[in-house]
């Protein structure tokens, strides 16, 4: 996987007060003026779009208005996964509570699959249903739009999957692709529409204030289907989880306890993890029509007997998960060249259909290939799910094989279809050659983009918590992707019911150590890094048990190549003038009688016209005149000098105690404003002070914590300062203070070692 660096750093936040790192993700997201990033990170400030600009909408709602004043029969057709189940119960709930006679029904997904189903459609019909109005689902569906026609019944049709080359003859079709990919309401799921349809029928009936009562539902189905966190899809997933935090449905105040769950701390990541996948399981193991139950019951009873249902579904999803992942993974083990296919597909007769999508993203995730995976019981259709990566649009894929398939339907990321069994291979075939098409040839190795360079002393739950105010977090608003240098790995440990995760600790060059959770990453414990490694990885504030904490979550790791002294130890002459009187006299003559690199940082670096650790080149002869502040610093200048003679005079000391340290610190800051618009690279700063990175960047921190300097943005090589103070943090300041006099006593005493030790032992 390659790493991509983090994009140029900008000098202006698009408001004051912000953490720099938060300010620079909103710049890099295009959220450049105050007004936009206050909207982004205040859903009060944000200004949702009217429902009536869905396409359909306005006609959709005027045809209910006449069957709630008629007492028509309503029938709701939804889905069975969570957002369909959502949205089913937003539908049914609101039209309820309007005075409308409605029913609802969810296909059971072994006899209906997907759609609606024409002969389950016939008996709804033949029971008295005068307007059927489906839910995340129907977009594909002209043979139940032409029947109910052929009754005299009206079909009202909301969705979000891709548009078809036709759309069915439905009364209305509302289904946000039809606006323009720059609408804010362009990415809701079918829980989002269902709600913007809510939120106009209860303003036609002069309710408008009692809409935001389904808010929660409507966030629980747009993270649970992955939809993209922009424009109102992100707005009503922030009021959402504002709402969930205080939910007032038994079935979810149940599901949260017996999941352990606290409501208040909920973020998106329980939806996607804990809460989603409850509810999905319902779906994809049996019968999701009790779901609406679940979210509307005011029975105390009959709630928690519905969620320990869900409980005893989920865990059979997990151990059905594990199993397929398993016999997914002998496959590819078996057959090595199904790895070298642009697109993963997979099938065995024993698969349950209602988990072959889970484990496709599973496979996604680990080969970076889009992946389908098929469930094909002897005698039936092969069904199958579909998963893909970004850029390539799975369902377009599988549309350029249509004329193979029974059914298909979806969205970029995810389709659904099914086929007969004889013709899989064929369509494998043809699937393979279309994404290699679609691909072209850009590279298929994926690319991380990395927000930012930390070091690990950085790392603590201010800089979390911070980071949280661009939650919540999801497609078109990714987690941040942090990273840090050269770690090493302390300890690992086993998490989880099955010891599926790993938890690492990890230590920098300094001794500073954090841990490290790897979700799943079990089956990889073979490949743990060695060694040195880079590190990148995402950070949240946790609240495992009631307490607020960092959680660092492991997203990537490279490792680097090991850390050695390139030149042989017989090659190396050592001359030593560590005690001698006038060294700046012998420097001279040296300097005259053969070039040599003059290794000297701090104050007197201009007096001996020498060079600091990253300005120096190779060379025959070194003379190592500032006494390195660790010997990290030695190896890498002789890494880079790769000298074969050495003159030691480690004559300067430099500061060993904080005050001179800050002092001359925040001049070379000052200097930076006066002079260079305030920006500065750390390297500068550590050849001017003859400091250590780790200590360069604690004493800035310091002087922000003393209110003396104020930063505007920085990335991992440069920072951009201003004049104006910031406001003091004493409690931080006293912390801070305290470390870098640790920081600044171990250079202290790693100097008075090189200046007194052998000069053998300095170079073995």
């Amino acid at each position: 996987m390659n790493w991509t660096e983090p994009p140029p750093l900008r000098a202006s936040a698009p408001l004051p007060d912000l953490h720099p790192l938060v300010a620079q993700t909103l710049l890099n997201r295009g959220l450049q003026t105050p007004e936009a990033a206050h909207a982004f990170l205040d859903p009060r400030a944000y200004f949702p779009a009217a429902a009536t600009q869905l396409p359909g909408l306005a006609s959709a709602v005027d045809r209910l208005e006449t069957a709630i004043r008629r007492q028509q029969p309503i029938c709701v057709w939804g889905d069975f996964d969570v957002d369909g189940q959502t949205s089913t119960t937003i539908l049914f709930q609101t039209l309820k509570e309007l005075g409308a006679e409605v029913s609802f029904h969810i296909p059971i997904r072994e006899r209906e699959s997907h759609g609606v189903n024409l002969p389950i459609l016939q008996e709804i019909i033949d029971h008295g249903a005068q307007l059927i109005l489906t839910c995340d689902t129907g977009i594909t569906a002209h043979a139940a739009a032409d029947y109910a026609n052929t009754r005299r019944v009206d079909m009202i049709i909301t969705d979000h999957h891709d548009l078809p080359a036709s759309l069915p003859s439905a009364i209305a079709v509302v289904n946000p692709k039809l606006l323009s990919e720059e609408h804010p309401l362009y990415t809701l799921s079918g829980s989002g529409v269902a709600y913007k349809l809510s939120e106009e029928l209860y303003r036609r009936y002069g309710r408008s204030d009692e809409a935001v009562q389904q808010v929660d539902l409507a966030a629980l189905g747009l993270v649970g289907d992955l939809a993209r966190l922009t424009g109102d899809a992100r707005y009503l997933v922030q009021l959402g989880l504002a709402e969930l935090s205080q939910t007032r449905r038994l079935g979810l105040q149940i599901m949260m306890e017996m999941a352990e769950l606290i409501p208040a701390n909920l973020t998106e990541e329980h939806i996607s993890f804990v809460l989603g996948p409850r509810l999905n399981a319902l779906g994809r193991l049996g019968d999701a029509n009790p779901a609406v139950e679940l979210l509307t019951t005011s029975d105390p009873v009959r709630a928690r007997v519905l969620a320990t249902q869900l409980e005893g579904l989920n865990s059979q999803r997990q151990m059905l998960c594990n199993q397929v992942t398993r016999a997914a993974e002998a496959q590819l083990h078996a057959d090595p060249a199904l790895l070298a296919q642009p697109v993963l597909v997979l099938a065995h007769p024993s698969w349950p259909g209602g988990v072959v999508g889970i484990v496709a993203s599973r496979l996604v995730e680990r080969y970076q290939k889009p992946a389908i995976l098929f469930s094909i019981p002897a005698g039936e259709p092969a069904r199958g799910s579909a998963r893909s990566v970004d850029g390539l649009n799975i369902t377009a894929a599988i549309a350029a094989q249509k004329e193979l398939l029974l059914n298909f339907g979806g969205h970029p990321m995810a389709a659904g279809l099914a086929l007969q069994q004889e013709k899989l291979p064929e369509f494998t075939r043809r699937l393979a050659k279309t994404v290699d098409e679609m691909q072209g040839t850009a590279s298929t190795e994926h690319n991380l983009e990395i927000d930012g360079w930390i070091a690990l002393p950085e790392i603590n739950l201010q800089l979390a918590e911070a980071l949280e105010s661009l939650a919540p977090f999801g497609p078109g608003n990714e987690k941040l992707v942090l990273a840090t240098h050269a770690l090493k790995t302390q300890s690992v440990a086993t998490l989880g019911r099955n010891g599926e995760h790993l938890k690492l600790k990890v230590m920098d060059e300094t001794g500073n150590s954090q841990t490290v959770f790897w979700w799943n990453g079990a089956e990889e414990k073979d490949s743990l890094p060695q060694g040195s490694f880079d590190l990148a990885f995402s950070l949240r504030a946790s609240d495992w048990r009631g307490k607020a904490q960092v959680q660092m979550e492991l997203v990537d790791f490279r490792n680097l190549e090991p850390e050695k002294i390139e030149v042989a130890r017989t090659e190396l002459e050592i001359i030593d003038y560590r005690n001698v009187d006038q060294p700046l006299k012998i420097l001279s003559s040296l300097l005259k009688e053969s070039p040599t690199e003059v290794w000297a940082e701090g104050e007197e670096k201009k007096q001996v016209r020498g060079k600091g650790r990253f300005e120096l080149a190779a060379a025959d002869a070194l003379a190592i005149w500032t006494i390195p502040p660790s010997p990290r610093e030695l190896q890498l200048v002789l890494e880079i000098v790769q000298p074969r003679k050495i003159y030691l005079f480690a004559v300067t000391l430099p500061d060993k105690t904080p005050d001179p340290f800050l002092e001359r610190l925040a001049g070379l800051l000052k200097y930076a404003i006066n002079h260079r618009t305030g920006r500065i690279s750390y390297l500068e700063l550590e050849t001017a002070t003859a400091q250590r990175s780790i200590t360069v960047r604690n004493g800035i921190k310091l002087l922000v914590a003393l209110g003396k300097i104020n930063i505007q943005a920085k990335n991992e090589e440069e920072i951009i300062v201003a004049s104006e103070t910031s406001s003091k943090d004493p409690e931080e300041a006293s912390r801070l203070l305290a470390e870098l006099k640790s920081l600044l006593a171990e250079t202290a005493a790693y100097r008075s070692h090189f200046k007194f030790a052998d000069k053998d032992i300095l170079f073995s």
